[in-house]
């Protein structure tokens, strides 16, 4: 696996000013509701200049779904970060492994970002650009890792490994069980080894 270039103490200030942000913004959507959430209550939240708010996001929906796209970016690095040697689906399979590992935290953010997209309409746009965005890089990634596939196989692949995916966390959130990432990473092999196996069946 590749080691990430250092970041500096600019670079560093503005990745602690942005999560400051989005875990302010998910911290009250939960509390109170998307609907009572502000911009202002946001940056007062998080101790941060309100036109400081405007250098890193747009609108509240935008800072609350935060979490996910902060998510999806570390997926697709560590995807990218596979070695050449893992097939496309070993890899997506390697890389949601370990960024369920990484932080049971950061895993339960995520979940709870969900949940209030669920049941928060004004978080749905924001979430589907999220995911188109995701899907893309996730497409470029896989462009990259399989050489001269032409443009549909990498666009289906990330397509199908992205909604296999979806598919799992939708079941866990279904069912309301407490997440374990050791179980989650065993409804994913799952649904890989579907994927795998093919989907043209008599």
């Amino acid at each position: 696996m590749s080691t990430p270039a250092p970041t500096g103490r600019r670079e560093r200030k503005k990745q602690a000013t942005r999560a400051a942000l989005r875990e302010a913004a998910l911290r009250l959507a939960i509390r109170d509701g998307i609907e009572n959430l502000t911009v202002e209550r946001i940056a007062d939240e998080a101790d941060i200049a309100l036109r400081t708010f405007f250098n890193y996001y747009s609108s509240k929906e935008e800072a609350v779904v935060a979490t996910v796209s902060s998510a999806a970016e570390a997926l697709i690095a560590e995807f990218r970060a596979r070695p050449r040697t893992e097939s496309v689906l070993r890899a997506f399979r390697e890389a949601v492994l370990v960024i369920l590992n990484e932080s049971d935290a950061a895993n339960r953010d995520y979940l709870a970002v969900i949940r209030l997209i669920q049941r928060s309409p004004s978080l749905v746009p924001q979430q589907l650009a999220v995911l188109a965005a995701q899907e893309k890089a996730l497409a470029e990634a896989i462009a990259s890792r399989v050489g001269d596939a032409g443009p549909v196989y990498p666009a289906v692949c990330a397509a199908a490994l992205l909604s296999a995916l979806r598919v799992v966390v939708n079941q866990w959130l279904d069912a309301d069980r407490v997440l374990s990432a050791a179980d989650l990473g065993r409804q994913v092999d799952l649904a890989i080894t579907e994927l795998a196996a093919g989907l043209d069946r008599s």
